[in-house]
């Protein structure tokens, strides 16, 4: 795919650290859009939500840099690495933010957890046009060749038309090679939640400790335009989400009560 716009600033992170899969078919694709800047910890910082380092100070280390590239390792969070990057490490805003590709769907309530989605609302936050990007596997060796097409259309419609104030996507794809996915669709966030589970253990020295596992529940498994229903039946799902979380339905109902 050929662009004509070569000066374009994008900058790239995730919440699975700079080594996994996603974000290393992310920076390949980008490439192809203009001079990238890319953040992450070298671990995994998967489900930190809106997380920041508040405590502790936050150590940044440059690791490449050419004419087209430059990648940092961060300590912090991936909303840590949004505001270091737009407040210190960018000679400008940049015109694009890029998270992901995340391992594992961000799908339904599942952004409320997200390390991913939490680095593309923080550049809703600046004003800066962002998108995260998800695949609905978590296998460190899942495929992700089928993401390419959508994320190169997805990505030149927003450098071509910036998304609105406060608003960014969402985009979620099945685990599924390209010639099997159906095309993409532009959903709701799907009705669910997290059937947590946890699992007592012991250590070696005998002292109990929790681990988290469970299931996701879809509360409206029958609902077709939705997220969820997308992924599941062979779609990549686009939701649009904004920062504002006021449930403007419930307004007139609650001055009423009081």
């Amino acid at each position: 795919m050929k662009i004509e716009e070569k000066d374009k600033l994008i900058l790239i992170t995730n919440d699975d650290g700079l080594y996994a899969g996603g974000i290393r078919t992310l920076i390949d694709i980008m490439q192809e859009f203009g001079k990238l800047v890319v953040i992450s910890a070298t671990e995994s910082r998967s489900a930190m939500s809106q997380a920041l380092t508040v405590k502790q100070p936050l150590r940044v280390k440059l690791l490449e840099e050419n004419d087209n590239r430059r990648i940092y390792a961060c300590s912090g969070t991936p909303a840590d690495g949004v505001k270091l990057a737009v407040n210190q490490l960018l000679e400008r805003k940049p015109d694009l933010i890029v998270s992901g590709i995340n391992h594992g769907s961000n799908a339904s309530a599942s952004i409320l957890y997200s390390g991913t989605m939490a680095a593309a609302l923080e550049g809703c936050l600046y004003k800066i046009t962002s998108v995260g990007f998800s695949l609905n596997s978590y296998s460190s060796s899942a495929d992700f060749s089928g993401c390419g097409e959508y994320i190169r259309k997805v990505c030149s419609l927003l450098l071509r038309e910036p998304l609105p104030d406060g608003v960014c996507l969402n985009v979620n794809f099945p685990d599924l090679p390209a010639s099997e996915i159906k095309g993409m669709v532009v959903a709701r966030q799907a009705m669910g939640s997290w059937q947590e589970e946890f699992e007592k253990r012991k250590d070696p020295a005998g002292k109990t400790y929790y681990w988290l596992t469970g299931n996701f529940i879809n509360h409206e498994p029958d609902a077709k335009d939705t997220d969820e229903w997308a992924i599941q039946n062979g779609y990549v799902s686009v939701v649009p989400v904004t920062t504002d979380m006021t449930a403007y339905n419930y307004i007139d109902t609650l001055k009423s009560k009081f």
